[in-house]
């Protein structure tokens, strides 16, 4: 498992090369990419995304290592940014690897449903007419709430 938060840019290519070539033994590799996005009722020049260090990390690792037992994942990669990014930089990956390919998707549509919903980022959009801060959207919350052990 590898947890990375950072400000700098990342091959996306390498990283899933990489993550992939240490899957020996399993049969199902699952990727998913985030990029900012404009919107289209405030024109987006950047989204500043802040965190604090430490914590965003033990938080992160905590979740990865819950999907890790409830998924039987083999393994697992997050890589988030934060600082300045403007519409069309990647802003995330995850990658999953599980003995089967429902157990990778469902891993990574997991960690991913955290990650927009629950990890502690804050994430404020600056446009032409101002800045905002992004709050949670109700259909983030229900994707999340698909999660919760009866």
């Amino acid at each position: 498992m590898r947890i990375s938060v950072q400000d700098s840019s990342f091959d996306l290519g390498a990283e899933t090369a990489a993550f992939a070539q240490a899957q020996n033994s399993l049969g199902a590799i699952v990727t998913f990419t985030g990029v900012v996005r404009d919107t289209p009722d405030h024109a987006l020049e950047v989204m500043e995304i802040e965190h604090y260090p430490g914590m965003t990390e033990k938080a992160i690792s905590s979740i990865a290592e819950q999907a890790i037992k409830r998924f039987g994942l083999g393994d697992a990669l997050i890589i988030h940014r934060h600082g300045r990014l403007a519409p069309g930089d990647v802003i995330m990956m995850v990658a999953t690897a599980a003995r089967h390919r429902r157990d990778a998707f469902d891993g990574a549509e997991f960690l991913m449903d955290y990650l927009k919903s629950r990890a502690p980022f804050w994430k404020r959009e600056v446009g032409h007419d101002g800045a905002t801060w992004v709050e949670a959207r109700d259909e983030d919350e229900d994707a999340l709430s698909r999660w919760s052990e009866s």
